[in-house]
């Protein structure tokens, strides 16, 4: 093999691969053990979770939630063994492309008209708590003299979309590899944290309130993928779906915005720094950043509509199935969406460690734990002053 060969770059993704699976058709491959260990533990968690709930404890419908269950175990297994590098491409896919998916399905619990209501219900919620976390963060990082790419990385995953957003601003502000390894750090360690003591926290605070308790979850957790564990946790515990139904839509509001807010943080900090040069060529377009996984849930909720406004008006959905039909259809479309999730969150634990936070440093670790606890008592005063226009 030549050398020329060796060197040659790796050609770009067209828009399937890179929508729908991440990796080139010819890598498909690479995923499937990664994703067999998920799915494994997805399994495992599910069935650990109504044993121990049901068969166990006596309960008629577990209290113990597969999502806990699925991302603790992934920490466990995925910290105490040595898992190969192979197996990461099969994590990352579970974790970004499934997840997705998962929340792509949940699109068929609503119906459009309530995700047009619950996104207005949260838009100046999500507003609020966005403006008020990028001030903190950015007042508190400056405070704490924290190198400027690692202030504004931290601020936007802290103030939009978590992981997601560090990632894509990471390459407009010519950010260095180890700075968007500490920010994707510093958003898991209190992601984590919060996906699994927030759903209990919001109950207690809100009286069992599923929909304030909702938009609590949708704006006080960073990740999309932490905002929807601690939502099916929250509605897996407490029996109450509809909490669910608004964190998923009030963070998908809150996605939205990385399309807005991640090019002026790019622009905030191209301004302030002195080698511009090192910008020639990034460009971070509002079409690249928008969250296309957010039409395929509109898409879902509007077929739900269209069936339900069939059945309602006496005849079938889309003149094809009746009630009982047209129940079962869009049964199987959340039970795939909720086994989705699960597979997703299995990936979230294998996909963390907790070694990487011991070169955190304290600086970053402050400002992760000052920005998490001002954004979350933003959103509870925020919804409680709302809370006349909140249900």
């Amino acid at each position: 093999m030549s050398s020329t060969t060796l060197t040659q770059p790796r050609r770009a993704l067209n828009a399937l691969e890179k929508n729908l699976l991440g990796v080139p058709i010819d890598q498909i491959p690479t995923l499937l053990p990664g994703l067999l260990l998920t799915s494994m533990l997805a399994w495992l968690s599910i069935w650990l979770s109504e044993y121990l709930g049901v068969t166990v404890m006596g309960f008629a419908k577990s209290p113990i939630s597969a999502v806990m269950m699925a991302i603790v175990l992934g920490l466990i297994v995925g910290n105490a063994l040595p898992l190969p590098v192979w197996l990461r491409p099969g994590f990352k896919f579970a974790v970004s492309k499934l997840l997705r998916l998962g929340i792509i399905l949940l699109g068929i619990r609503l119906s459009i008209f309530d995700v047009f209501k619950l996104g207005a219900l949260g838009l100046p919620i999500v507003l609020l708590c966005i403006g008020s976390a990028l001030f903190f963060t950015t007042r508190l990082n400056k405070w704490l003299k924290l190198p400027e790419r690692l202030a504004t990385l931290i601020a936007v995953g802290t103030s939009i979309c978590g992981v997601s957003a560090i990632v894509a601003t990471g390459p407009a502000i010519d950010a260095k590899d180890e700075e968007v390894a500490y920010a994707v750090a510093v958003i898991t360690i209190f992601g984590i944290i919060a996906t699994l003591a927030y759903p209990y926290l919001a109950y207690v605070i809100f009286a069992g309130d599923p929909v304030r308790a909702g938009l609590f979850l949708g704006t006080s957790i960073h990740d999309t993928s932490q905002v929807t564990g601690a939502a099916m946790l929250f509605a897996d515990v407490f029996d109450l779906p509809r909490g669910l139904d608004v964190a998923t839509v009030t963070k998908l509001v809150r996605n939205v915005f990385m399309a807005l807010i991640n090019p002026l943080m790019a622009l905030h900090y191209y301004r302030k720094s002195t080698n511009k040069d090192a910008f020639a060529g990034q460009r971070t377009g509002v079409l690249n950043l928008f969250p296309l996984f957010i039409l395929g849930f509109l898409i879902l909720a509007a077929v739900r509509s269209i069936g339900d406004a069939g059945i309602n008006a006496g005849g079938r959905a889309f003149g094809l199935w009746d009630m009982a039909a047209w129940k079962d259809m869009y049964g199987v479309a959340e039970h795939w969406a909720a086994n989705f999730l699960v597979v997703a969150l299995s990936g979230v634990g294998l996909n963390t460690r907790l070694s990487t936070f011991k070169g955190l440093g304290l600086k970053p670790f402050i400002a992760g734990l000052a920005t998490a606890i001002a954004v979350g008592g933003v959103s509870f005063i925020a919804i409680s002053l709302m809370g006349a226009w909140v249900g």
